[in-house]
């Protein structure tokens, strides 16, 4: 345990922050897995669900709890999916 009030806060803040970031990641990772699963079966909201990922990926990225460039590689590679079938 911290000692220092300063290091007790920054625990505290940690906390808040390692549950928003694993929501985010959650989420993504939901609406990613939902996204594939359409595009494979050739669904009509595959689209939909698509924009929503990306748009959920960028939000991610500019909060900081995926890098910029993690953001673009698995919108790229999620668009590529939907743009083959």
């Amino acid at each position: 345990m911290p000692n220092k009030p300063s290091a007790r806060k920054e625990l505290r803040k940690a906390v808040v922050r390692q549950a928003r970031n694993e929501k985010i990641k959650s989420n993504l990772k939901d609406l990613v897995k939902k996204s594939k699963k359409t595009i494979e079966a050739k669904g009509a909201e595959a689209k939909e669900l698509v924009n929503k990922a990306l748009k959920a990926f960028d939000k991610a990225a500019q909060k900081g709890t995926i890098k910029k460039n993690t953001a673009n590689r698995k919108k790229s590679r999620l668009q590529l999916k939907l743009n083959k079938s």
